[in-house]
């Protein structure tokens, strides 16, 4: 998978958090900084309603519940569904994965940066960090991660503490980053945080 990390002479940088983490606002900064953002979660979301051959495997794996009657993705239907199935949801991501790094392979070929950042919330779970030039990590506090999205989407903390759990600890995703935003200040120290990052990154090929 090496030959990935210069794939058309890019360095693709992986960037990911958990819930709460400030993982988008980062991707967000990255932007304004001149660098490309492709952004994992949200294209899947499109692809899922975009894609036809994938929609029907989908209906193949889940049933046609899986979309509603107007064609669309019934996010909550399939969530409910593979929320405790491991085994299905392994047979779901197998089907919408490819269909992304397909996506994302034709999106890097389009870009003119050397450097390209792969926002996703999965980098280390899928192992997508083994195919990028270097790995970036947003994280906080488990306290403040749980208050930011009980705020963001009016979840009770139990309901936050379970997606948590479903998800690989933060001292794990430390471990494995080769670089470490820590999120627990204010938006200001983030953005500060984030130029630092960035600019350390781009001075190792410099």
């Amino acid at each position: 998978m090496e030959e990935e990390h210069f794939n058309n002479n890019k360095k693709i940088i992986g960037l990911t958090g958990g819930i709460g983490s400030g993982k988008t606002t980062v991707a967000e900064f990255i932007e304004e900084l001149g660098f490309p953002v492709y952004y994992s979660d949200v294209r899947a979301k499109e692809i899922v309603n975009d894609n036809e051959n994938l929609k029907n495997n989908i209906r193949k794996l889940l049933g046609e519940n899986a979309y509603d009657e107007s064609g669309r993705y019934n996010r909550k239907y399939v969530a409910d569904l593979v929320f405790n199935n491991e085994e299905l949801l392994n047979q779901l991501n197998g089907l919408i994965h490819p269909a992304v790094r397909l996506d994302f392979e034709n999106w890097v070929a389009s870009q003119s940066t050397e450097f390209v950042f792969k926002e996703t919330a999965l980098l280390f779970e899928l192992k997508l960090n083994e195919s990028c030039y270097k790995s970036l990590l947003v994280t906080a506090d488990d306290n403040i991660r749980i208050k930011r999205v009980m705020d963001r989407d009016g979840k009770t903390y139990r309901e936050v503490e379970a997606v948590m759990d479903k998800q690989m600890p933060e001292k794990d995703k430390v471990k494995k980053a080769d670089f470490v935003i820590y999120n627990n200040s204010n938006i200001e120290d983030l953005k500060a945080e984030t130029a630092k990052t960035v600019m350390k990154l781009t001075d190792l090929v410099d």
